[in-house]
């Protein structure tokens, strides 16, 4: 069904990528880019964040990070599934990670040292740059529940990045793709030379990766 040698126009990509979804689950839709960028140096990272339109179609565990009572009352009541301080800073130095992001108060990371191992290999510090250290911590879980997807480059200047799921309408996959690749292309770093974005492809989960035309 894949022609390996075409680009193809994002609507196509994204109407190949739902019909090569074989799994017996809700596939994931991934999109993944390469960039002209030299990842060694700290001027030439790209990591940022960006609400889906249409959601993720992920159910995102969140946990949040504060000794503050009126921030852990907003912040449950905006969805977090874990909320605490000592509590849960012990639980992560036990390895117990029930969650996929966590939103730190700023007065709380000095404490996240002993635990920075722990979180570091998962991807799961938080960092002001994606809106996960943030004094805003009602606005920040209600933005990741909403659909919001942070994005860091590899170590090979490239990015991967959900869009959705199989079961999404083309339409609403197109529209969250372009809100990624607007997001993306605002995140240039200025040291980065060339053509910034050199490839983009899609695939779902397991299925073949498909290229899509600039």
């Amino acid at each position: 069904m894949v022609d390996p040698k075409k680009a193809y126009p994002i609507e196509e990509a994204i109407d190949l990528a739902k019909k090569t979804a074989q799994v017996k689950f809700d596939a994931t839709i991934e999109a993944h880019f390469n960039l002209s960028i030299d990842p060694k140096k700290s001027d030439q990272q790209v990591r940022h964040s960006v609400i889906l339109p249409n959601g993720s179609g992920q159910n995102i565990r969140i946990a949040v990070l504060t000794g503050n009572g009126e921030q852990q009352k907003n912040a449950k009541a905006a969805g977090a599934d874990l909320v605490g301080e000592a509590d849960l800073l012990e639980e992560i130095k036990k390895g117990k990670i029930d969650f996929d992001v966590l939103v730190a108060a700023p007065d709380t990371m000095k404490l996240l040292g002993p635990v920075a191992k722990v979180l570091g290999p998962r991807g799961l510090m938080p960092n002001p740059k994606d809106g996960t250290v943030t004094n805003n911590i009602a606005e920040a879980v209600k933005n990741l529940k909403k659909g919001q997807i942070n994005y860091k480059n590899d170590d090979s200047g490239n990015l991967h990045v959900i869009i959705g799921k199989a079961s999404f309408d083309q339409t609403k996959l197109v529209e969250n793709f372009q809100a990624l690749l607007d997001s993306i292309s605002k995140a240039k770093p200025t040291g980065a030379k060339g053509t910034y974005i050199k490839n983009i492809s899609l695939n779902s989960t397991m299925g073949p990766g498909i290229k899509v035309a600039l």
